[in-house]
C-alpha cells in the first residue's frame, strides 16, 4: 500500500506543478485535469460521478453528462463541497480546481 500511496503523492505533485504551467483549455490541461477526476483527487471524482469521456460510472453523485455543469458550478463544488460531496479546498490548488472545472464542463457536453 505504501508504494501506491507514494506513486499517488507524485501524481498529485506532477498535477500540481503541471496544470499551473498548462494553459486553460489546452490539450494538457484537459488531460491533467482528466488524470485528477480519475484518480489524482482525494478522494477520486470517479468514485462517485458518470463522465463518459473520463470512462466512469459513479452512482453516487449525479451523472455529470446529463447535468453538464458549468466550470463555476464545478469549481463552486469542489471548493465548498454538496450533499454529500466533501469540499476540495485542502487537497487541491485553485488551478487544479479550474482545470477540473474545464474538463467537466468541456468534457460533459462533448457530442
Amino acid at each position: 500500500m505504501g508504494g501506491r500511496l507514494a506513486a499517488l503523492a507524485g501524481l498529485i505533485a506532477l498535477l500540481a506543478s503541471a496544470a499551473v504551467t498548462a494553459a486553460p483549455g489546452d490539450a494538457a490541461e484537459m488531460a491533467l485535469a482528466k488524470a485528477l477526476f480519475t484518480q489524482g483527487a482525494v478522494p477520486p471524482c470517479a468514485i462517485c460521478h458518470t463522465l463518459k469521456d473520463a470512462g466512469t460510472s459513479g452512482a453516487v453523485g449525479p451523472v455529470l453528462d446529463d447535468l453538464q455543469p458549468d466550470a463555476g458550478r464545478v469549481v463552486a463544488a469542489l471548493k465548498n463541497g454538496i450533499g454529500a460531496m466533501p469540499s476540495y479546498k485542502a487537497t487541491l490548488s485553485d488551478a487544479q480546481m479550474q482545470a477540473l472545472g474545464r474538463y467537466v464542463e468541456k468534457a460533459s457536453r462533448a457530442p
